[in-house]
């Protein structure tokens, strides 16, 4: 029958994914569903830290104030303080699961964390290891999951939709499943499941240039909207100022903890230019330092800007920064002794799937958590490391709310076996290539760093005509990979692109020439409802 029942599968292996299903898995049967191996995701490739108040000179209030500060007045005020709050009990579970953060000596012989600061922060409160404190985190929580006899792992599977009651046409709107593709196999089975979690993170591979893996393609968004949910602020695209540029280096990140440790961004003839954009120069929010870099490039016609740590001593940037190091090494730069060359990025999505603080999505029984969600807590622009933060308390929080539930859920009836009947193999893949470069070519001028609403118009229209071609060959023709994550991502990139046409201002990663300034009389988010086809 392929078809298997759990008490709650989760879409996604990152952070997210993975602490709701070791919070959960005690009182529940689950299956995590990962697209690739287990270790492939954002958090893998995470190099910065997590953020929490740790050290004495610092306080819940201010890592409170600069957060709301950062989101530019649409971070909702009492998410903001839940998670901030909750940040102590988050790094005690990752340390209580394996996790090892770097350390420092202090003063009177005693170890303690090493904290550092990063853009936006006003103390030092980012824990990390090394800089690849994501690879730590998910390895040790992969180590976790492996052990724990409650937790099926399905690798190498990708989610194609959500089963809802309403589909089946038995009233009340709730989630039972989904259908999922064995890539090994090319197979589809049907998971049902009492309650059903996207946790699939953002969407960057919807730009020409990412710091996300491939897997970033906006699946947990897409499914949710075509199932009924509404979506919000997802004109909010955070793009990293400093991506490794070499024609080589797909999508390598330069962590943000090399401007935290004193890094300076340099013209190509060596000038520093950040103290003219703002007063915290590097270490300003990271849609002005994107936005400062993406201003000088197309003011001076140059290909990149260069992050410059030579001034610190060799040992110093290698033992801090030993993986920018050894990949830049690999690319002929020895960044001991000569500056790195950077430009932005897409980066991280800061709107999602709405939310409540539970999880819990419009939707009966389906939750989303991570990326994927819109929680309200990084408003107009996300701050450094909140990230990873967020992943953790919220999935605890949905984890405290489906175990709660777990005794009151029905049973699931067998669920419509995945019809194939009328589709054939594509004999030309060609289509799925040029789509995904035109789409992905489209939101990297129409709609980056610095947006026109003729550039949204244009952007818009293209898309359309792209996504009546998606939808055509996706119905035509036997499902594989590479076009379930493209039907996915042209309408996250349509949602993006309405989203932006919406809000007639410029504020936090949103910025339009044609409305300079933001609009402080009607600060808002911009909610979109599944029905609305315009």
């Amino acid at each position: 029958m392929n078809q298997s029942q759990y008490d709650a599968v989760i879409i996604g292996g990152g952070a997210a994914g993975l602490s709701l299903a070791l919070h959960l898995a005690k009182n529940a049967k689950i299956a995590v569903i990962t697209k690739g191996p287990l270790r492939e995701g954002a958090t893998y490739y995470a190099q910065g830290g997590i953020s929490a108040v740790l050290d004495a000179k610092d306080s819940v209030e201010s890592h409170i104030e600069d957060t709301q500060v950062a989101g530019a007045g649409l971070c909702d005020p009492e998410v903001v303080r839940y998670t901030v709050e909750h940040g102590r009990e988050a790094i005690d579970w990752l340390v209580e699961c394996g996790v090892i953060f770097d350390q420092e000596t202090r003063p009177d012989g005693s170890t303690d964390f090493h904290l550092t600061r990063e853009g936006g922060h006003s103390h030092r409160r980012i824990l990390h290891a090394a800089d690849a404190t994501g690879k730590e985190i998910q390895n040790t929580l992969v180590g976790q999951l492996k052990r724990h006899p409650n937790i099926d792992v399905l690798e190498n599977h990708i989610a194609i939709d959500l089963i809802t009651s309403g589909k089946l046409g038995q009233g009340n709107n709730h989630c039972v499943g989904c259908y999922v593709l064995d890539k090994l196999k090319q197979q589809v089975i049907t998971l049902a499941s009492r309650f059903t979690v996207l946790a699939t993170g953002g969407a960057g591979k919807a730009y020409l240039y990412t710091s996300n893996p491939d897997v970033s393609t906006g699946d947990g968004i897409a499914m949710a909207w075509r199932a009924g949910c509404r979506v919000a602020n997802m004109e909010f695209i955070q793009f990293h100022p400093t991506c490794l540029y070499h024609p080589k280096a797909k999508s390598f990140l330069i962590t943000e903890a090399i401007r935290g440790e004193g890094g300076i961004l340099r013209l190509p003839d060596g000038t520093r230019f950040m103290p003219k954009f703002h007063p915290d120069a590097e270490l300003a929010p990271r849609d002005i330092v994107a936005r400062a870099i993406d201003h000088e490039m197309k003011r001076l016609g140059i290909d990149c800007v260069y992050l410059d740590i030579t001034h610190q001593p060799a040992d110093f940037i290698r033992s801090h920064f030993p993986t920018v190091y050894t990949r830049a090494l690999e690319f002929g730069i020895d960044i001991t002794r000569e500056p790195i060359p950077v430009v932005p990025a897409a980066h991280y999505t800061c709107g999602g799937v709405m939310t409540n603080k539970q999880g819990q999505t419009d939707i009966g029984n389906l939750y989303a958590i991570g990326e994927t969600a819109f929680t309200g807590l990084h408003g107009a622009n996300r701050m450094a490391s909140n990230s990873l933060l967020e992943c953790l308390v919220f999935a605890k929080a949905t984890a405290e709310d489906i175990a709660a539930k777990l005794n009151d859920a029905v049973e699931l009836p067998p669920l419509p076996k995945w019809d194939a009947s009328r589709v054939t193999k594509s004999p030309e893949d060609v289509v799925i290539a040029h789509d995904w470069d035109e789409l992905r070519r489209v939101m990297w001028d129409y709609v980056g760093i610095v947006r026109t609403d003729k550039r949204l118009q244009r952007a818009l229209i293209r898309i359309r005509v792209l996504q009546k071609e998606i939808d055509e060959y996706y119905a035509s023709h036997i499902v594989n990979n590479d076009s379930l994550e493209l039907r996915n991502l042209v309408l996250v990139a349509e949602l993006i692109v309405r989203s932006a046409i919406s809000r007639k201002e410029s504020r936090g990663l949103h910025y339009t020439l044609d409305y300079p300034e933001p609009d402080d009389t009607n600060p808002h988010n911009t909610i979109l409802e599944a029905q609305q086809r315009k």
